[in-house]
């Protein structure tokens, strides 16, 4: 087992002079994981310091288990709103069982995520496609943002939907705070604007320290606005938490397992975008690996759950960092800050946790990519695959629409349904591409169209096996292709190497019917399975097999095509 799973693999063959840029990296990190894992705790719902108590475990934990060399673990918008979503409905108004059920939740998506690598499950991640956890994702930030707007500008939360919420904001307008919201918008300014000229400063923490000052020179939580309050000192308690049973592990199993799939969807893409640039591989199997030893850590430390962080892995990335040392320094800084800031953190305003929250959030409402989605089925390609594209841009505004409708759980199932219907959906409808002639080659004749072609010959591929699901839409788009002057049809078989009983006798069937309009029906080019399936189908005689395309029209009158 420790040769197929060494730990701390990110370290193996580690050079002195990476150190300094590790650390670097971690100090830099650093900066910017504390007041945004205190912000994502208030998302999940949890005391801010739970944020603190989550992260020192995922980052040591990640960093002994995970294949990454830059990927940060930590508290996040995504999971924590998930969590929020997950376990308010169970906990009711009891805040100690909602802290527990919260604890619980990531040691489950700790047990899923070790057992799931374990298993070597990393291929389900390929199951959600790109187009709807964008969706997904674009859903999910603006619900958390419209869900911080209050803390924001003074003013009461309203329960429900995004648009609920929205309306909420709205109506409660002119019960603005004005110091409240003088304080939030500022912080949220600073943020961005940091980010926007000076990358390198930490925006998040300076916004944090300003807001500190700002509430301790003009009194501000006496004038009305809101602060963290007490964050208890010290390291957490290690062990599994209290005031929950045996059932409410088992209640949530099921929850986790979505959980870990969106933190390890979102982290995986993290550590491959940077593997990458710096010309790695990252292993999917022991990123699950990764993230479950997290979780479980996160877990038994009083956390919450954590997944891979794309913000932060970009800011240690671009500070330097070399391996998962740079993690380890972030733990190490976390752990003096639970021992000796976290009364400076007290007197931390709302409004400005809150800006900083959607400062950080925001990056993830990514509009441009759906534009890009939209644009896909307007261009020349989308003319081509226009069903394909039109499902892609579908997919990702029903994802978005569940989280805005519906809150963050059932978006996440809506996703993960509509995932699912994407799949057979495309494998149901495979371009039936029409074919051309040039020099000796037969090309797709909607990317190279191609005049003087014959009118009397007709020359289809597949671009995907051939099966029962469809099977019906092959044969009903190439009669469609075939006109009253086509007298010989040829399946150039190469790009479908498999088939099952059923698509065989679709093309048996297409033959004969093929034959009652006087049009003749061959085959060219099957390769492996196609072509022992065919023979071995109980459907009566199989169509004519060539093993060119040239062999198959050779008897035509007139020019005999020539190439493959």
């Amino acid at each position: 087992m420790a040769a197929r799973w060494p730990v701390f693999l990110s370290l193996q063959g580690y050079q002195r002079g990476w150190l300094r840029s590790d650390v670097l990296a971690g100090l830099t990190v650093w900066a910017v994981l504390v007041p945004e894992a205190l912000a994502y705790a208030s998302i999940a719902g949890v005391p801010p310091v739970t944020g603190l108590y989550a992260a020192v475990p995922a980052l040591i934990l990640y960093a002994l288990a995970g294949s990454s060399r830059h990927l940060v673990v930590g508290p996040m918008s995504a999971t924590a709103a998930l969590s929020a979503a997950i376990v308010t409905p169970l906990a009711g108004a009891d805040g100690g069982r909602y802290l527990g059920l919260s604890t619980v939740l990531a040691l489950a998506t700790g047990v899923a995520g070790l057992l799931a690598g374990l298993a070597r499950l990393g291929f389900v991640a390929a199951f959600i496609s790109e187009p709807v956890l964008k969706g997904f994702i674009v859903g999910l930030a603006f619900t958390i943002i419209i869900g911080q707007v209050p803390k924001l500008l003074g003013i009461d939360k309203h329960a429900g939907n995004f648009f609920e919420q929205a309306w909420g904001v709205l109506s409660g307008l002119g019960e603005t705070q004005w110091r409240t919201a003088v304080l939030g918008v500022s912080s949220l300014a600073v943020v961005l604007g940091l980010k926007r000229w000076l990358p390198l400063v930490p925006g998040s923490l300076l916004a944090v320290l300003l807001g500190i000052v700002a509430v301790g020179v003009f009194g501000l939580d006496d004038k009305g606005v809101d602060i963290v309050g007490h964050i208890d000192a010290g390291l957490p308690s290690v062990g599994l938490p209290g005031g929950v049973d045996f059932h409410d592990y088992l209640d949530l199993l099921g929850p986790a397992v979505g959980v870990l799939l969106i933190g390890f969807a979102e982290g995986l893409g993290a550590a491959k975008t940077y593997a990458a640039k710096a010309g790695y591989r990252v292993d999917a199997n022991r990123e699950l690996l990764g993230l479950g030893a997290a979780n479980l850590g996160s877990g038994l430390a009083s956390g919450m759950v954590v997944n891979g962080s794309l913000s932060k892995t970009a800011v240690n990335g671009s500070a330097g960092a070399k391996t998962q040392v740079s993690g380890l320094v972030v733990a190490a800084l976390t752990v003096l800050t639970l021992l000796l800031l976290t009364g400076l953190f007290e007197r931390l305003p709302e409004a400005t946790l809150a800006g900083v929250v959607i400062a950080a959030v925001i990056e993830l409402v990514d509009i441009a990519a759906l534009r890009r989605l939209y644009r896909v089925w307007t261009d020349r390609l989308g003319a081509i695959y226009g069903r394909s594209a039109r499902a892609d841009f579908l997919a990702a505004l029903a994802a978005m629409a569940g989280v805005l409708l519906f809150d963050t759980l059932p978006g996440l199932l809506i996703g993960i349904g509509v995932s699912m219907l994407l799949l057979v959906y495309r494998t149901s409808r495979p371009h039936v591409a029409p074919l051309v002639k040039q020099g000796t080659l037969w090309l797709d004749a909607d990317r190279h169209p191609q005049p003087g072609q014959r009118p009397d010959l007709l020359v289809v591929r597949v671009e995907s096996g051939l099966y029962f699901a469809n099977a019906d839409h092959v044969r009903d788009r190439i009669e469609h292709l075939c006109t009253a002057r086509t007298t010989l049809v040829v399946l150039d078989a190469e790009t479908s190497p498999t088939i099952d009983v059923t698509a065989a006798a679709m093309l048996t069937d297409l033959r004969d019917t093929l034959a009652r309009r006087r049009v003749d029906f061959r085959i060219a080019r099957s390769i492996g399975q196609f072509g022992d399936e065919l023979g071995a189908a109980k459907s009566g005689t199989p169509p004519g097999v060539y093993p060119t395309v040239t062999a198959a029209v050779a008897d035509l009158p007139g020019d005999p095509a020539q190439g493959n």
